[in-house]
């Protein structure tokens, strides 16, 4: 329900607010006064494009905000999606700049325009005379069909595991795709495995067997300088332990004076114990040491081997060769067993798609038994508004084949999508001896709204629809018409709230809250304003309505008349 607008800098308002109430919501005023202004206002906050040359003041920016109670219409998962705060009273706001700028809040977080106009639509609806699309939408007439036979469960159920279905069909059309590629490539996969396989590659051979040729390559020179070590520690004349012995020699001769040079003996003599293990091992790697050509040319081989790999394959390392091999692997079993799983995941799709027929079925005979009630409310309420000879049909089919999931069945195609298997289609005719035909055809405009205002009668009864504004949906009707599409607006507004303009005192006469809207031009600038009308003001103002500025004391009577007969019902 919309509780409050707030509207700054807009058209010929500079600043205005509204407060709405429950059920009937009246605006009057002359043409031109600004109602139209007030829904253009409104419709910034449902998501509408905006322009700067309709602000008031073009150095300031224009913000219109609106208040809505919305407990009851199930929006918390929408909040939830949106990342967004749920409030039972929720805040739409939107902003635009001088420049064109414009920016959007749902209490008070900032979304984008999509997101807002996908809550206003929940939110309001309005409806204009020439709003004819709505009422000609299949989805709409489906909507009207399914509220009334009221399967909500059933059809959330039905359209869970059609999304279900649709994800699982993507994923076999994918598996399918892949399957068949890998087939096809299937003997280049192979040889590229069998190759690596072939190969016997180690992760961690590379780096020793580069080390150990780069030592092969260089034997000649290790074996001398390890020969030289060798010698000058241990061989020759002047061998470095020949000379630490003659050392320690020195050293023990006076160590008896000294406890420092007997701990410093002591060392040196570990010293010397050390060097000869040094000797021992590098006399042991030099004998070890030595030429091997048929070594270098086998490590030369694997090397070049690797090396190959790796640039054919565009890596650098034994690791990523060894995990394109199991990539290999991997497709090559793909290719051998995919069929088994295309096989499975088409089964479970039969009997899922089997699942969906029964439940498309029931949603079928659900829609098929409320089909008849809507038909004879329809025409029974058109009949209320002064269209006796109206007639309407609501056409049931099969979905054609495109646009859903097709399946063979036998010789017959089974379509489904997501609200089951039925195209609906309502038929309309005005006039007796007129075929029936798509009311965008043979309904005028005050028909149209007259046919929308006895079908949206209809929906209110069975769930909870937004705020529901009309444009003047009683253009073209006069007199007990008028008077009858005031009860119809007065029924529906048991449901939920209803926003009409109007210029017939008939209709204004329904309505719960009243409100006035006008120019005013006290001042050196025209403004737009808007009052809520008090019983006396409201008695003045639809005698106005009958008989002019200047309304007689017959005016006044029969405006107290219709106001006595709201009190009354």
């Amino acid at each position: 329900m919309l509780q409050k607008l707030t509207i700054n800098n807009y058209a010929l308002i500079d600043n205005l607010e509204i407060s709405f109430g429950e059920g009937l919501n009246i605006l009057t005023g002359e043409t031109g006064a600004g109602k139209s202004i007030i829904l253009g206002a409104l419709s910034l906050i449902l998501g509408q494009r905006a322009e700067s040359r309709y602000f008031f003041n073009q150095q300031k920016k224009c913000v219109i905000e609106g208040s809505f109670k919305i407990s009851g219409f199930h929006l918390s998962s929408f909040f939830e999606e949106n990342d967004l705060d749920y409030e039972t009273e929720t805040v739409l706001r939107r902003e635009i700049s001088a420049d064109g700028k414009s920016r959007a809040f749902v209490n008070d977080t900032p979304v984008n325009l999509t997101a807002l106009k996908q809550l206003g639509e929940k939110l309001i609806d309005i409806h204009s005379q020439h709003a004819t699309l709505e009422i000609n939408d299949p989805e709409f007439q489906l909507l009207v069909v399914d509220s009334v036979a009221k399967h909500d469960e059933l059809l959330n159920d039905y359209r869970n595991k059609y999304h279900a279905f649709k994800k699982d069909t993507g994923k076999l059309n994918q598996l399918i795709a892949e399957s068949d590629k890998a087939k096809a490539d299937l003997d280049y996969f192979q040889f590229q495995f069998d190759e690596l396989d072939k190969v016997s590659i180690s992760a961690d051979e590379q780096e020793p067997l580069e080390k150990e040729l780069y030592a092969l390559n260089n034997a000649e020179e290790i074996k001398r300088n390890l020969y030289g070590a060798y010698y000058l520690v241990q061989e020759s004349e002047m061998a470095a332990i020949s000379q630490l012995r003659e050392a320690g020699q020195q050293l023990g001769s006076i160590e008896k004076f000294d406890s420092q040079i007997e701990e410093l003996h002591q060392r040196l003599n570990s010293a010397i114990i050390e060097l000869k293990d040094i000797a021992t091992e590098v006399e042991l790697i030099e004998q070890k040491t030595h030429t091997n050509e048929a070594r270098v040319e086998e490590i030369n081989t694997r090397l070049s081997l690797i090396y190959n790999l790796q640039k054919k394959h565009r890596v650098n390392s034994n690791a990523e060769l060894l995990q394109i091999q199991d990539d290999l692997s991997g497709k090559i079993q793909q290719a051998l067993f995919s069929d088994e799983a295309i096989e499975k995941l088409q089964k479970q799709l039969a009997s899922d798609k089997a699942e969906l027929e029964k439940l498309a079925a029931k949603l079928t005979a659900n829609r098929l038994k409320a089909i008849p009630a809507i038909e004879k409310q329809v025409i029974a309420t058109l009949a209320e508004m002064g269209m006796n000879n109206s007639t309407m049909k609501i056409e049931q089919a099969p979905l054609p084949p495109k646009g859903g999931v097709i399946e063979a069945a036998g010789k017959s195609l089974i379509t489904l999508n997501e609200n089951g298997t039925d195209h609906i289609r309502f038929l309309f005719s005005a006039n007796k001896g007129h075929s029936l035909a798509e009311m965008s055809k043979v309904a005028s405009g005050g028909e149209l709204s007259r046919l929308m205002l006895s079908i949206k009668s209809i929906i209110a009864k069975y769930t909870a629809l937004p705020t529901i504004i009309f444009d003047e949906i009683d253009t073209g009707v006069s007199g007990e018409v008028a008077n009858k599409v005031g009860q119809i607006m007065e029924r529906l507004a048991d449901n939920l709230q209803v926003i009409t303009i109007t210029h017939l005192p008939q209709m204004a006469s329904k309505g719960k809250n009243h409100y006035f809207v006008y120019k005013d031009d006290s001042s050196a600038t025209t403004y737009t304003r808007i009052k809520k009308l008090d019983n006396h003001e409201r008695v003045l103002e639809i005698a106005k309505m009958l008989s002019g500025d200047k309304p007689g004391e017959s005016a006044l009577q029969n405006a107290r008349e219709l106001l006595g007969k709201v009190s009354s019902s």
